[in-house]
C-alpha cells in the first residue's frame, strides 16, 4: 500500500452551462484566503499578492455550500466556506484534456488569476489501486500532455505533475518493466509543458513519511527535475508543514537547490496514527485543514503552500466515504470544523 492516500481522480470536464457560469462569476470567486467578513482578513491587494490562484465558483465545495444554504443549514454552509473561498487545484484526467485545460485557464485569466492544475494520467496510474486509470500507453500519454499544453496556450498556469508517479517507481509499487518508460514520459512532459511561456512545473516528490530524500534524488533527475521549476511535497497527505518543509529542504539540497511547494490542504492536525497503518491514508478521522494557500511562506525555498488535494473529496471507499474523488460532506465538515 502507498504511504500516502490515493489522490483525487481527474476533475470532470465542465459542461457548457457550467463553463458559462465560470466565465461570468470568475471575477467574483472570492479573495482566495479567508472571507473578508472575518476579523483580521487581509485587504484585496494583500490577498491578491499572497494568493494569485483562481477560485472555481462552481467547484464541489461551492456547490455543497449552496446546497446547505438552500436547506437552511447556515452553520454548515459557513464551515464549508472555509474551503469554497480558497483556491484548490483542478485535476486534469485523460478525457478532453485540451478543452478542459483551455476552459480552466481562460476562466482564471478572466479573473486575473493563475490556474493551479494537477496532471494525473500517467499509464498504470496508482498501481491499480483506488485511483487506477490513466493513459492507455506511452504514445497516448505524450499526446495527452501535448493536448493539455495546447489548451493552456499562453495563459498562466502552475502545474503539479503526476502525483505518485516517481514514488511508485521508487517504492516498487509500479512493475519494473514500466520504470524506464515512466521516467522518459515524465521528462518529456516537463519539457513539453515548459514550452508554454507562462507555465511553471513541479514534479511530485512524495512526503516526509514515505522514503528518505537520498533515495529520491536520482529518480527525480531521471524524471526531468533539472528542467522543472521545482517539486511538490505532501500531495494528498497529512504530514505537518514543519515536517514537510524539513523534508523538502533536504531533498532540494540533493537536486540542485530547486524550490518546492507544500500541500497543506489537510495537514492541520498532522497524520493519523491511532489506526491500522495500512488504512491511515484513507479518510482518517480527526484531521483538519492546514495553512491556507499563500506565496508568503517565509522561506525562500518554499515557493508556496497550496491546496493540491481537494479537501472534502474522498480518498476512497473507506470509513463511510464514497469513491475516490467524490464529495464526502461529513468529512469536509470535519476538516473545516477542526481547522485552527
Amino acid at each position: 500500500m502507498p504511504a500516502r492516500p490515493p489522490v483525487s481522480p481527474a476533475a470532470p470536464v465542465l459542461p457548457a452551462a457550467a463553463l458559462g457560469l465560470v466565465l461570468v462569476l470568475a471575477g467574483c470567486g472570492g479573495p482566495g484566503t479567508r472571507s473578508g467578513t472575518e476579523p483580521g482578513a487581509p485587504g484585496p491587494s494583500a490577498t491578491a499578492a499572497a494568493v494569485p490562484y483562481w477560485v472555481n465558483p462552481d467547484g464541489k465545495a461551492a456547490r455543497a455550500v449552496a446546497a446547505h444554504r438552500a436547506a437552511g443549514r447556515t452553520a454548515e454552509a459557513a464551515l464549508l466556506g472555509r474551503i469554497s473561498t480558497r483556491p484548490v487545484a483542478e485535476w486534469i484526467g485523460p478525457d478532453r484534456p485540451e478543452a478542459e485545460a483551455r476552459a480552466l485557464t481562460e476562466a482564471a485569466a478572466e479573473a486575473g488569476k493563475t490556474a493551479l492544475l494537477v496532471l494525473y494520467a500517467i499509464p498504470n496510474r496508482d498501481c491499480g489501486l483506488h485511483s487506477a486509470g490513466g493513459a492507455a500507453d506511452g504514445a497516448a500519454y505524450r499526446a495527452w500532455v501535448d493536448a493539455v499544453a495546447r489548451g493552456i496556450g499562453g495563459r498562466a498556469a502552475t502545474v503539479v505533475l503526476e502525483p505518485d508517479a516517481v514514488m511508485h517507481v521508487v517504492d516498487g509499487c509500479t512493475a519494473e518493466q514500466h520504470h524506464g518508460e515512466r521516467y522518459a514520459l515524465l521528462k518529456a512532459a516537463v519539457e513539453r509543458l515548459k514550452r508554454q511561456p507562462r507555465v511553471t512545473v513541479h514534479l511530485d516528490a512524495g512526503n516526509a513519511g514515505w522514503v528518505a530524500p537520498e533515495k529520491l534524488a536520482q529518480p527525480l533527475r531521471q524524471a526531468g527535475i533539472a528542467a522543472a521549476d521545482g517539486f511538490a511535497v505532501n500531495v494528498s497527505n497529512f504530514r505537518t508543514t514543519r515536517e514537510s518543509v524539513a523534508y523538502g529542504r533536504e531533498l532540494s539540497a540533493l537536486v540542485g537547490g530547486k524550490p518546492f511547494v507544500v500541500d497543506t490542504s489537510r495537514n492541520g492536525n498532522g497524520p493519523y496514527t491511532a489506526g491500522d497503518p495500512a488504512e491511515n491514508w484513507c479518510n482518517p478521522p480527526g484531521r483538519a485543514l492546514g495553512e491556507p494557500p499563500t506565496l508568503r511562506t517565509g522561506d525562500p525555498l518554499v515557493r508556496a503552500y497550496l491546496w493540491i488535494k481537494r479537501p472534502g473529496e474522498s480518498d476512497g471507499e473507506c470509513r463511510g466515504g464514497p469513491r475516490a474523488g467524490e464529495w464526502f460532506d461529513a468529512y469536509a465538515l470535519e476538516l473545516a470544523r477542526d481547522a485552527r
